[in-house]
């Protein structure tokens, strides 16, 4: 088993984090850990995003991060040398594919549609972010896309949270889901750390 593989089946959910204070990082991670939620998305749309990944990287054991907004082939380029250990992007470009090709971090690319989901699959990327989950057709649409496409495999994120995780959970093509209710901005900035335990411990229990 790959990576990229082990991490999308480590927990149900991946937290999907926008991290303002890179101060938070160790903390927030730490307590996603022990929650049971090991592999978490720091995403690049803050300025604090690479700090906090270099510092989960390391100072947090047991924790797998990865960086979730992937662009451009530079942001794999930074992504690596954080100490990231994987790469997320919400869809795909010629050049981030070619890019992708050639690190050495494990990268999950987005697809909404079944021609993109097809294309980056002959580039040899079978696991996939279905972006935006919700928008793009929910768990239903996912149910459709696995009979013609079943190596495949998803993490579905985009208007997930804990209503509806499981109905994502339940389907066949899908290996997590990723949102961030684990992680609210407010239970952070309020270092609430049990709080954010608390739902990572919930959130362990949603595939049932």
């Amino acid at each position: 088993m790959g990576l990229l593989e082990s991490v999308l089946h480590v927990a149900p959910v991946m937290p999907v984090v926008v991290i303002e204070d890179a101060r938070h990082a160790v903390s927030m991670a730490r307590a996603l850990v022990a929650g049971g939620i090991p592999a978490i998305e720091i995403t690049l749309r803050t300025r604090a995003a690479l700090d906090a990944v270099r510092a989960i990287a390391s100072e947090v054991e047991g924790a797998i991060v990865g960086v979730g907004t992937v662009r451009k082939p530079q942001d794999l380029l930074d992504a690596q040398q954080a100490g990231a250990r994987f790469a997320v992007s919400p869809g795909s470009t010629p050049d981030l594919i070619a890019a992708a090709k050639d690190s050495p971090l494990p990268w999950l690319p987005g697809a909404a549609t079944a021609s993109e989901a097809m294309t980056l699959s002959e580039h040899g990327f079978i696991f996939q972010k279905f972006f935006p989950a919700e928008a793009a057709g929910g768990a239903a649409a996912l149910r459709s896309l696995h009979g013609p496409l079943p190596e495949i495999r998803f993490c579905a994120t985009g208007g997930i949270g804990a209503h509806n995780a499981r109905d994502y959970l339940a389907t066949p093509n899908v290996a997590c889901v990723g949102g961030s209710w684990i992680t609210p901005s407010r239970l952070v900035a309020a270092e609430e750390w049990g709080a954010i335990e608390a739902l990572a411990r919930a959130a362990t229990l949603l595939r049932a």
